[in-house]
């Protein structure tokens, strides 16, 4: 199976670089995957497409500023990314870093407007490093750092971003980007699907910069998937169980959330399996031909050409439905990418 298989055209105009003016005023393009049928409707009216018994699972993973502007000893500037949470107990005064410039083992670097100092501890290659503080790591993040937003919109992160690039309900710190399919959501339209009756539950996986990482290889058999850790609690587990059981519908708010769902396929249709929570590192590739397990429906983004998450939603929706989808948002101006418009696909 060939990467050149899945792609289209995407133009610079259609890119979402900045969020809505108003969040859950977007657009949503729905896509019926047995029939290839599109209907056009707003965000707003999601609950339209869902019924009561439904089961809705969300990402409360929250983006920590990840970026910080530091200072070596002589004065020279040099950027840290700290990296994604990889277990429950992570130890945030040592953590592992993207870097960008020229560091060294041994190296004491202070963050830019302060007088926090980070040591590092270990150059591992590929622009990573372990790193070190005497504070939580995820605090002088939050004190001095700024939002990591995706490369492709080519400018810093604003106050505006801060909130924005943030779901609203957001709960365990451990994200370096945003699981963006949530980004349009709102309390509002939460509550109107709950008062239709459908279940909304909850998973926590922590999105890495890997998810930015394009696929490097032509034939897709051979592509590795990044590992994120998660963490699905019991009740989850229990309500996805039953739903399961009861041939009710599941649907995902997200990659993320399909993800996490797909890999952990097995233990949630093993009905006589009784767990706390469930928590590893996930690492599932889902390309065309995978047969999902769990999932009913998924409420996704417009993503980008060759992306791991466009083979996952070809595989959902059917690559010539997608295409198609896609063919028609970009000639009625939808907009693409993490700040845009929405797909529900069913």
């Amino acid at each position: 199976m060939k990467l050149e298989d899945y792609t289209y055209n995407l133009a610079d105009e259609l890119i979402a670089s900045t969020p809505p003016e108003v969040r859950g005023g977007s657009r949503l393009l729905a896509l019926n995957r047995n029939n290839g049928e599109i209907k056009d409707s707003f965000y707003r009216n999601i609950a339209d497409f869902f019924k009561r018994g439904d089961v809705l699972v969300l990402n409360d993973t929250k983006v920590i500023k990840a970026r910080l502007f530091v200072k070596k000893e002589s004065g020279v500037k040099r950027e840290l990314v700290i990296l994604e949470r990889h277990s429950y107990d992570a130890d945030w005064h040592q953590h592992k870093v993207m870097y960008r410039g020229k560091i060294k083992e041994g190296d004491i670097l202070t963050i830019e407007n302060s007088q926090e100092k980070i040591k590092v501890e270990e150059i591992l290659g590929d622009g990573l490093a372990i790193v070190s503080s005497s504070k939580d790591l995820r605090d002088l993040c939050d004190q001095y750092g700024t939002v990591p937003l995706p490369p492709y919109m080519r400018r810093d992160a604003t106050p505006l971003d801060i909130k924005r690039y943030q779901t609203v309900f957001a709960q365990e710190k451990g994200s370096v980007a945003a699981p963006t399919a949530s980004l349009n959501m709102t309390d509002e339209i939460l509550q109107t699907l709950k008062n239709k009756g459908v279940i909304v539950c909850y998973l926590t996986l922590h999105v890495g910069l890997g998810t930015f990482m394009p696929i490097r290889t032509d034939n897709l058999e051979e592509h590795k998937m990044h590992q994120e850790y998660f963490e699905i609690p019991q009740e989850t587990v229990s309500i996805i169980k039953k739903t399961k059981k009861e041939s009710r519908r599941v649907f995902a708010l997200g990659t993320t959330v399909s993800r996490t769902l797909e890999y952990n396929a097995n233990s949630l249709l093993d009905y006589n399996d009784v767990k706390d929570k469930l928590t590893g590192e996930a690492d599932i590739f889902i390309y065309p031909g995978y047969n999902f397990k769990i999932l009913n429906g998924m409420i996704t983004n417009f993503h980008a050409p060759k992306s791991t998450v466009l083979m996952m939603a070809s595989a959902f929706a059917g690559w010539d439905n997608l295409l198609n989808a896609y063919n028609y948002a970009s000639e009625h101006n939808y907009k693409f990418l993490s700040y845009g418009d929405s797909m529900i696909i069913y």
